[in-house]
């Protein structure tokens, strides 16, 4: 079942390892903040394949997979290039 942890008892850290090491784990990243680091515009999240679109569509990061790829590439490889974290 979930895992439910009382404070003086159990260890979060504990089992974080423990699931990191035994199992096959994803950590994701503040990819959010990371987008907002560019200061992108309207423009910038329409790119020219949108420029023509009806509504306003700046912070609809998913977009920017196809209006900016470039940013989105470099963000991840950024993620890959530090590692893990502690």
């Amino acid at each position: 079942g979930f895992p439910y942890f009382v404070r003086g008892r159990d260890s979060v850290r504990e089992y974080i390892t423990k699931l990191f090491q035994t199992s096959i784990t994803m950590y994701d990243g503040a990819m959010g903040t990371m987008i907002q680091k560019h200061k992108l515009e309207e423009e910038d999240f329409r790119g020219s394949r949108f420029k023509d679109y009806h509504m306003l569509i700046k912070g609809n990061n998913d977009l920017l997979s196809i209006t900016q790829p470039k940013i989105i590439q470099g963000i991840y490889e950024a993620y890959l290039a530090e590692g893990g974290s502690q």
